[in-house]
């Protein structure tokens, strides 16, 4: 079993940054970020690899963050962190951190992942 713990989300200006924060109790393959805004579909955020490096260093970003949202890791405290700058009204959603333990599947599927935070608050206001 894995633990994420969330933490970061609150309310921004439209143009403003806010950094999440996600802490996994162990080792993972894979973390990822979703969001998810009331009658929407999860959507992939960002993603990148965890592990112990097997070839697979690869960052992924969702198309409507890129250029705007940083994903990185530290390994030592098996953390992920999202730093997200020019937020966007359209950015307002609940943020999860996920993680896999093994690699296989597409990034942005949220099925493919077997652990959840249990969710951050983002609002972003004009």
């Amino acid at each position: 079993q894995v633990q994420l713990v969330e933490s970061g989300g609150g309310s921004v200006q439209q143009g403003g940054s806010l950094r999440l924060s996600c802490v996994a109790s162990k080792l993972t393959y894979r973390m990822t970020w979703f969001r998810q805004a009331p009658g929407k579909e999860r959507e992939g955020v960002a993603s990148i690899f965890t592990g112990i490096s097997d070839g697979d260093d690869s960052i992924y970003y969702g198309d409507s963050v890129k250029g705007r949202f940083t994903i990185s890791r530290d390994n030592a405290k098996n953390g992920v962190y999202l730093q997200m700058n020019n937020l966007q009204i359209e950015d307002t959603a609940t943020y999860y951190c996920a993680a896999i333990l093994r690699g296989g599947g597409a990034w942005d599927t949220p099925s493919v992942y077997n652990y959840w935070g249990q969710g951050t608050q983002v609002t972003v206001s004009s």
